[in-house]
């Protein structure tokens, strides 16, 4: 005999839309909460037409942005922001995402003295809504900041889409000062180095496509021409394509589970043997480093060349889905059926 609560349950399960996404339902309401408790000045800078330009003008450099600045919230506006954030990640993720707000403070210390720099401030991220959450026309929303750029789009229930998805770290490790030895992102350096150090000398002659490191990561925002090099996973041992799934899913779990498990489960369908990875760069950790793994739509990179090999880039991207390409192309589809 079925329980109150699993007969319940059943019940809910059985009346919840056939469609509906746990991940859409919790953003919306996030960002409605975030966007209620806006004055409305606030909101005149936090929210933005979702057909307008803004919504794909992402960067991860320290510039001039648009949206509302944490440094203009109140305390329970914070946190709010805070929940929206949280709504796109998992725990793992935040708490990256907020250890490299974090690091501003540790570079305005480093930093400090030196004429013509950049201001560093652990309160100049930007939260953005573009569109109107919840219903069925497609919205989206921005948290970004200095290494820092989290981009997530919907429409109606679909899952939200999570790229472009870019953290970075400068220092990668912190060198002097309470905090020394901090490694924000050190799983995704000795993931990528402890794969590429596994191949053999005939696997690596293929997976190192340059000798030395580009200066940065290639699809840059208005950048994506990058395709597949370096070795492909059918060239790789059971073992070390277990070390390059590992690596994949570092950078896709930094965002929600459930949602990146959905992610994952695309990946696998469309066959691991499209993946390829690659390295260029120094092997050892303290050199100049770069690599890439890429297949299908998505790519991954990383990037440690910059103050001496201790300033780290990373990005996950998916051209097919980048701002919800593929969703809003399914909803304007299904909106604006063609004429027989």
């Amino acid at each position: 005999m079925k329980t109150p609560f699993a007969f319940a349950l059943a019940l809910s399960l059985l009346l919840a839309p056939l469609h509906a996404h746990d991940a859409t339902a919790e953003m919306a309401d996030a960002a409605k909460n975030f966007l209620g408790a806006l004055t409305a000045e606030q909101k005149a800078k936090a929210t933005f037409p979702f057909a307008g330009a803004e919504r794909t003008n992402w960067h991860f450099i320290p510039r001039e942005r648009k949206g509302l600045v944490i440094k203009e919230m109140t305390h329970e506006q914070r946190l709010l922001a805070h929940a929206l954030l949280a709504t796109g990640l998992s725990h793992r993720g935040y708490a990256k995402a907020v250890s490299i707000m974090s690091l501003e403070a540790v570079l305005a210390e480093l930093e400090k003295g030196r004429a013509g720099g950049a201001v560093r401030d652990p309160e100049l991220y930007f939260v953005s809504v573009f569109g109107t959450p919840g219903g069925k026309e497609p919205w989206g929303w921005r948290v970004e900041g200095h290494h820092l750029s989290l981009n997530f789009t919907t429409a109606g229930d679909a899952a939200p889409a999570l790229t472009p998805s870019f953290f970075g770290t400068n220092p990668g490790e912190i060198r002097t000062g309470p905090r020394t030895g901090t490694r924000v992102l050190a799983a995704e350096e000795e993931l990528g180095r402890t794969l590429v150090k596994s191949l053999t000398e005939e696997q690596r002659q293929t997976a190192v496509i340059l000798a030395a490191a580009p200066k940065d990561i290639l699809n840059v925002p208005g950048r994506n021409a990058t395709k597949p090099e370096g070795l492909a996973q059918g060239k790789l041992t059971a073992e070390q394509t277990a070390l390059l799934v590992k690596l994949i899913r570092e950078y896709l779990f930094r965002h929600r589970p459930d949602v990146a498990a959905e992610e994952w489960a695309k990946i696998e369908k469309a066959g691991l043997e499209k993946l390829h990875f690659a390295w260029a760069g120094g092997l050892e950790r303290g050199q100049p480093h770069y690599y890439r793994v890429q297949g299908g739509a998505f790519v991954l990179e990383y990037d440690n060349t910059q103050n001496e090999a201790n300033h780290v880039h990373s990005l996950w991207r998916d051209f097919d889905r980048d701002f919800g390409a593929d969703l809003l192309g399914e909803h304007y589809k299904a909106a604006h059926p063609a004429k027989p």
